[in-house]
């Protein structure tokens, strides 16, 4: 099975659907599933813009609502998560994920499906520690202040993720799992990314409960974004096994948001089914 990954989307869909049809023409390939790693910006109406947490010059409907009202249907199965700059008034609806639009669907804020026998799963949001053992008490219309927390993750999403056992194949979160700089190429990040040089050294850079997930679920792959970097690491687990780590960049020209990526899969067609662990761990009574 053939997977694509995208970074931050930031409402560019038309524009990263095109970008992948190229991919598609100029590999001679056809993509049967496409990853968004956050910042998804699922706007329905000038209702959900307004809840967009953002400064007012950087908000616009962009073009997911075309998906939304059935003027554009997605030319391939769109899984993704949220990040922090999202319509959180309409990934509320979506608490346990579900379908935005027809072919796009979201994971929910944390949340495990299969496509075609590869197990994916992905926690959305940010890690902010003042509201991480929080409930989550936000609701329509937004404040400024719960405007963000409600993309900041919560330890009951985290411990949720935790009671997985089976494997996974792929992994998804916003933010980078912490201390993850130090296992890639450290210099060449910082000739682009200079400013995350004492983040990097004193380990403040990343989400702890994400790292915390790293190594207790290790999955094969674990893709990231919202540093608006390309950024390659590879983590050694003890007894043997190893996570590739991927961050993408988000949708402009010239940068590197988009990669593919094959998997074997099961053979099956690449259709979205729920995932029987994840449905029982949700239903269990914390």
């Amino acid at each position: 099975m053939l997977i694509a990954v995208e970074g931050c989307c930031h409402g560019e869909l038309d524009n990263i659907y095109a970008s992948l049809a190229l991919a598609e023409q100029r590999n001679g390939v056809k993509v049967d599933l496409l990853l968004i790693c956050g910042d998804f910006q699922a706007v329905r109406n000038p209702a959900d813009l307004a809840g967009l947490a953002c400064p007012p010059k950087y908000r616009a409907m962009q073009t997911f609502y075309k998906y939304y009202s059935g003027e554009k249907v997605a030319p391939v199965l769109t899984v993704f998560i949220g990040g922090n700059h999202e319509a959180s008034a309409h990934l509320n609806e979506l608490f346990h994920g579900g379908w935005a639009a027809p072919n796009i669907y979201f994971l929910g804020f944390a949340g495990v499906v299969n496509v075609g026998g590869v197990r994916i799963g992905g926690l959305s949001g940010i890690f902010n520690g003042r509201h991480y053992s929080q409930g989550h008490h936000e609701c329509p219309p937004f404040s400024d202040d719960t405007m963000r927390s409600v993309y900041h993750i919560r330890e009951l999403e985290v411990f949720k993720l935790r009671q997985l056992g089976k494997p996974l194949d792929i992994f998804l979160s916003h933010d980078w799992p912490q201390h993850i700089a130090k296992h890639g190429n450290t210099q060449k990040l910082f000739r682009r990314k200079a400013f995350l040089q004492s983040e990097v050294a004193d380990g403040s850079l990343g989400s702890p409960p994400a790292r915390e997930l790293l190594d207790k679920l290790q999955p094969r792959y674990w893709f990231s974004a919202h540093l608006h970097t390309k950024f390659a690491a590879v983590v050694h687990h003890a007894g043997g096994a190893a996570t590739k780590f991927l961050s993408l960049d988000k949708c402009l020209p010239n940068r590197d948001f988009l990669q593919l990526l094959e998997l074997p899969g099961d053979g099956s067609a690449p259709t979205l089914a729920y995932d029987a662990e994840w449905l029982a761990i949700l239903s269990s009574p914390w």
